[in-house]
């Protein structure tokens, strides 16, 4: 299964009076995940079932908790209570509850699902230079994850001279839709997001050769897994 949360800075023409002048924070890694939607176009062919959101994350976060205190920016923080619903219902819900719904019937058919989250993440945070240019997040306390996830790194390190860190530069176990769909699914379901350094973002495109490397990788261990019947996993995506 694989995802995009972050595909895209479009704000709805109901809400645009909300970011009058703020085309510069849309444009940035604030208002989106650079380069994650091209990186998921180019998994989508390996994926039994994919989805993915262009709607900006300052409208509302689709990878926060409806508890979180940032599910809404600045921009929509002050909206009512009536409001904040609305957007809830019209944007997340259907996002959020459409891919949780998919899950639940792989899983009633007796699969074991991998979903891929595929994000970017800005290159200089606080005036550090991130040293990773992929990172794998997971929850380092299921096994399962744990076992995929550093297996995943070992094909990505095979294949390229990428610098691959697990759980960096978040950690997997944060506040997240991987997190609440864990809890959802403790049994069948293995949640790992894949964040790339948006240093390498140009043109609205990541590099191919980036892509190449990680839809082969992945491919090569959905092919291994369901030759071998893996215990890990009899579907990956």
């Amino acid at each position: 299964m694989l995802t995009c949360e972050h595909g895209g800075n479009i704000i709805p023409k109901e809400y645009e009076s909300l970011f009058s002048n703020q085309e510069a924070i849309l444009n940035s890694h604030r208002g989106y995940d650079l380069g994650a939607l091209d990186v998921f176009k180019t998994l989508e062919p390996i994926a039994d079932f994919s989805k993915h959101s262009i709607t900006s994350r300052l409208l509302i976060e689709l990878n926060r908790s409806l508890h979180h205190k940032c599910l809404f920016s600045e921009f929509t923080q002050n909206l009512s209570k009536p409001e904040k619903n609305k957007i809830i219902n019209q944007f997340y819900k259907p996002y959020r509850d459409g891919i949780e719904a998919e899950i639940s019937k792989y899983i009633k058919q007796g699969e074991t699902v991998v979903h891929i989250s595929v994000h970017s993440f800005t290159p200089v945070w606080k005036g550090l230079q991130r040293s990773v240019e992929i990172g794998l997040l997971y929850d380092s306390r299921i096994q399962k994850e744990k076992q995929f996830s550093k297996a995943l790194k070992l094909e990505l390190i095979n294949q390229s001279n990428y610098k691959i860190r697990l759980n960096q530069p978040y950690l997997g176990k944060s506040d997240g839709f991987t997190t609440y769909l864990r809890k959802q699914f403790p049994i069948n379901y293995i949640g790992v997001e894949i964040e790339i350094n948006q240093k390498f973002y140009q043109n609205n495109k990541m590099p191919h050769i980036l892509k190449q490397t990680i839809l082969e990788c992945l491919g090569s261990f959905k092919q291994k897994h369901r030759e071998y019947n893996s215990e890990i996993t009899n579907k990956i995506f």
